[in-house]
């Protein structure tokens, strides 16, 4: 295309050649142009208008940002209920089985928090999924050991060794001091207690806690007041104390669950409560212990708080 420039000496147009390489500038130039244009164009766009897949990312950022904290709960309820289920078997491998029980967390020692402030949500979210996974199945395994115990000790003794409780609905704010120097209510000194306070009201019937044969009864209006003690297969022995009436007599053979009186306030007792006790070989042994296959984890985790952090005994 020719193109003309005016020439002011005399007033006058004079037609100018162009060369190639004004056509190739302009060409660029309009190129550069129309790329920038178009950024500006997308940038605007994708600024304020998002695409399907854009919006469905969005969504699934804002459900996992609301689940987060119901997975941290999660965990930390699991987690909580794995301590309580730890503590159970540390104490029925030690007062039962004599033996350790060994670690139930295979990534407690997870290198995935190491060496930096900040994580990914992915990999947080990874991890939160692991660590439940895991502690879910541990609990599995945790009872499903607590079954296999269950059923070797009764395959080993015969029957049941004394694992129910001796109340029927009692929860842990009825349980009183268990074994140990607890402070005697009358004379305000420690003394040695051999057994577990279960306070209930008079008339509550009180039930064997194992199959067994009844060693002995007494009545009495002092000391234990009316007592009523049975022998178990596997050198198991039982005792009932404070009872108000006694629903067996001695040499009778009972099932477990079989009803041996009732709750009463005879010889020392404080209060009304069931004062029992479990000795296995003549050795005084923790009842509070036995008491797990009756409790979840948690109630048994109470239990044993309560048993062993009240200081005075009732009777």
């Amino acid at each position: 295309m020719a193109r003309y420039e005016f020439d002011r000496s005399n007033f006058t147009f004079r037609k100018v050649t162009a060369s190639t390489w004004h056509y190739i500038k302009e060409a660029l130039a309009f190129l550069i142009g129309s790329v920038s244009l178009a950024i500006l164009y997308y940038a605007i766009f994708a600024a304020f208008i998002s695409t399907d897949s854009e919006k469905k990312l969005i969504k699934e950022n804002r459900l996992m940002r609301e689940a987060y904290p119901q997975m941290l709960e999660q965990q930390k309820l699991i987690g909580d209920a794995i301590a309580s289920l730890e503590i159970k078997d540390e104490r029925i491998y030690d007062d039962i089985f004599h033996a350790q029980v060994p670690s139930m967390d295979p990534v407690a020692q997870s290198d995935l928090i190491q060496g930096s402030d900040t994580i990914p949500d992915r990999k947080m979210h990874e991890y939160i999924a692991m660590k439940t996974a895991s502690a879910e199945a541990s609990a599995g395994r945790v009872e499903e050991n607590f079954r296999r115990i269950f059923t070797a000790s009764k395959l080993s003794y015969g029957s049941d060794i004394p694992m129910r409780l001796p109340l029927d609905d009692i929860s842990y704010a009825q349980v009183g001091a268990s074994v140990g120097q607890k402070v005697n209510p009358y004379f305000k000194v420690p003394a040695e207690h051999r057994g577990i306070d279960l306070i209930s009201t008079q008339g509550n019937p009180v039930y064997a806690t194992a199959a067994g044969v009844v060693a002995d009864v007494t009545r009495s209006n002092k000391g234990d007041g009316n007592v009523v003690t049975i022998e178990h297969e596997g050198g198991y022995r039982t005792r009932y104390a404070h009872l108000g009436e006694i629903s067996v007599s001695k040499g009778q053979r009972v099932k477990g669950g079989a009803k041996v009186g009732t709750v009463g306030l005879s010889g020392n007792a404080f209060a009304p409560h069931l004062h029992y006790e479990i000795a296995r070989d003549t050795v005084t042994v923790d009842p509070v212990h036995y008491f797990f296959s009756s409790l979840s984890p948690d109630q048994y985790a109470s239990f044993l708080y309560m048993a062993t952090n009240t200081g005075q005994s009732l009777d």
